[in-house]
C-alpha cells in the first residue's frame, strides 16, 4: 500500500491535532456519533480513555473493533446499534451499554434523531480530487454516516472529528451520484495518527462448515450475483466458488466486503457485467478482513463503497440477476422464523442488514436467499438442536416467516417458499439432527390446522 503525506500545502486546512488534543474538545456532558466498526478512529477512542471528568457523555455506534476504557466510566452511556465482542465484554463488566434496534439502514435516521453534537469518523489522509479538489477518503466505510457528518461539519454548533492515518487505504465509490470523500472545509479538527485498520481473524471451518457450504454452493449459477455475509460458512461458500475449476460470471453486491469475496475477483470468477444494475463494479458499504484485503482494496476502481441505504435497499437488491445471498443464524423455529442476533435473552450481535438482504432476494423468481447453520449447538456441555418447534424464551426474531427462503443445514436444504405452514414446518424437521426428527415432525403436525 502507497503511504500518503498528511501535509496539505496548497489548500486550507483545518486544525491538525494530537488525538489527545481532539479528546480534550468534548465538553463532560456531551453527544458523540460514531459510525459501525472500520469508521471508529481508534486513536481518538483510545485518547478519550485519558479523561476521567465525565459526567453524562452518550455515545451512539455499532460494532467496536477494539475496547475503550472509556465506556466503561460511570458517567458514560454507550448505544449501540450492533454488539460484537468488545459491546458483550463492557455489559459484562457492567457498562452502560444498551441496544438499538434497528436494521443498518435505520442507523443513519437514528443518528439524525439524536443528532450528536460531535460526529467522529476514520479516513486516508487528505488528497486532492480532481473535481472536488481538497478532501479526505472515509476508506474502509461508507454505510449509514456519510450524511451526518457532513452535517455536522456544516452547522457551526456542531464538530466533526476526522482522524487519518497513513496506514488506510483510498478506496473507491461512483462519482458523480457518490463520492466516500469528505471535503477538507466542512473538517472541525483533523486527528493524526498512525493507527492501523481492524484485521478481522480468518474463521476457522470444520466439517460441519464445509457441509453446510457445499449444499449452499448448489444454488449458485453462473452469472450469479453475490452477497456473502460474515463467518465460516460464508467464506467456505465463497471459497469453493473461488478454487472450482468451472463456474463464473459472478457479480458482487454484497453490504460487508471480505476475504473470501476477494479471492474470487483474483480467481477470475468475478465479471460483473450481467448484474442488471451497477453493471461492472462490485458494490459494497464496507470492509472488514485482512491486511491483504486493505491493500487490494486500496486505489481499486473494481469496487464501489455506497451508502447502507443504496446496497442494503431491497428493492435495488431485487434489480440484481439471479441474486444469491448467503448468511448464518443461531436459530430457526418451524414456521421459519430466524434468530440472528439475540437468543436466550442474550444480545450476540445486531439485525445488520440480514432482513434487507432476505427479503430482498424474495422478490425474484431466480433468486435465492440462503440463511445457513449448524444443526445443534453446545451450550455448557448441553447439546440443543437449533431448528426448534418453539422459540426458547429470550430470543428475538430477527427475520419473520414470510421473508425466510432457503434454510440450509449440515443435514440438506429446505426451500421454504410456497409451502404451506406445515409443510414448511415438516421440511424444517428434515433438516434437523436425526435425535431431534421425530419430536420436530410430531410438534409440525400440529401447525397450521387451526
Amino acid at each position: 500500500m502507497a503511504h500518503w503525506s498528511i501535509v496539505t500545502p496548497h489548500a486550507p486546512t483545518p486544525p491538525h491535532l494530537t488525538p489527545a488534543e481532539a479528546a480534550g474538545l468534548l465538553r463532560p456532558r456531551d453527544t458523540l456519533g460514531l459510525g459501525l466498526g472500520p469508521a471508529n478512529p481508534d486513536g481518538f477512542l483510545t485518547a478519550l480513555g485519558g479523561r476521567d471528568d465525565w459526567e453524562e457523555l452518550v455515545v451512539g455506534g455499532a460494532l467496536l473493533l477494539g475496547y475503550y476504557p472509556f465506556l466503561a466510566h460511570p458517567g458514560v452511556a454507550y448505544r449501540s446499534g450492533f454488539f460484537g465482542p468488545a459491546e458483550r465484554v463492557l455489559l459484562a463488566q457492567g457498562a452502560r451499554v444498551e441496544l438499538v434496534p434497528g436494521g443498518f439502514r435505520q442507523f443513519g435516521p437514528i443518528l439524525r434523531r439524536f443528532a450528536p453534537r460531535v460526529m467522529a469518523v476514520q479516513a486516508a489522509p487528505p488528497d486532492e480530487d480532481p473535481e472536488e479538489g481538497w478532501g479526505v477518503n472515509l476508506s474502509l466505510h461508507m454505510g449509514a454516516t456519510i450524511d451526518e457528518l457532513l452535517a455536522a461539519g456544516r452547522d457551526p454548533d456542531r464538530l466533526l472529528v476526522v482522524e487519518v492515518s497513513p496506514n488506510f487505504p483510498r478506496t473507491r465509490s461512483l462519482p458523480p451520484t457518490y463520492r466516500n470523500r469528505l471535503p477538507l472545509d466542512v473538517i472541525d479538527v483533523l486527528v493524526e495518527s498512525s493507527s492501523t485498520p481492524y484485521e478481522l481473524p480468518p474463521s476457522q471451518a470444520d466439517d460441519v462448515d464445509r457441509a453446510i457450504a457445499a449444499l449452499a454452493r448448489s444454488f449458485v449459477r453462473d452469472g450469479s450475483t453475490l452477497q456473502i455475509g460474515i463467518g465460516a460458512v460464508p467464506d467456505m461458500v465463497a471459497h469453493q466458488l473461488a478454487i472450482e475449476e468451472t463456474g463464473g460470471s459472478y457479480g458482487i453486491h454484497s453490504e460487508m466486503f471480505t476475504d473470501g469475496l476477494m479471492n474470487l475477483h483474483r480467481a477470475g470468477k468475478v465479471t460483473n457485467d450481467a448484474k442488471g444494475i451497477f453493471d461492472g463494479r462490485s458494490v459494497t458499504t464496507f470492509a472488514l478482513g485482512s491486511r491483504a484485503l486493505y491493500d487490494w482494496l486500496d486505489g481499486n476502481d473494481d469496487i464501489a463503497f455506497l451508502p447502507v441505504e443504496v446496497v442494503n435497499d431491497p428493492t435495488v437488491i431485487a434489480r440484481n440477476r439471479s441474486f444469491v445471498s448467503v448468511n448464518g443464524a443461531l436459530a430457526v423455529d418451524l414456521y421459519g422464523q430466524i434468530v440472528a442476533d439475540c437468543v436466550d435473552g442474550r444480545q450476540i450481535s445486531g439485525v445488520g442488514g440480514h432482513e434487507d438482504f432476505v427479503s430482498g432476494a424474495e422478490l425474484r423468481a431466480d433468486d435465492h436467499s440462503l440463511v445457513c447453520l449448524h444443526s445443534t449447538v453446545t451450550v455448557a456441555g448441553e447439546t440443543r438442536s437449533r431448528i426448534v418447534a418453539e422459540l426458547p424464551g429470550g430470543s428475538v426474531v430477527s427475520t419473520p416467516r414470510h421473508h425466510t427462503g432457503v434454510v440450509v443445514t449440515e443435514h440438506g436444504a429446505a426451500d421454504l417458499v410456497g409451502l404451506t405452514v406445515r409443510e414448511r414446518a415438516h421440511a424444517l424437521a428434515d433438516l434437523a439432527h436425526p435425535d431431534y426428527r421425530a419430536e420436530l415432525h410430531h410438534a409440525a403436525e400440529a401447525l397450521g390446522r387451526g
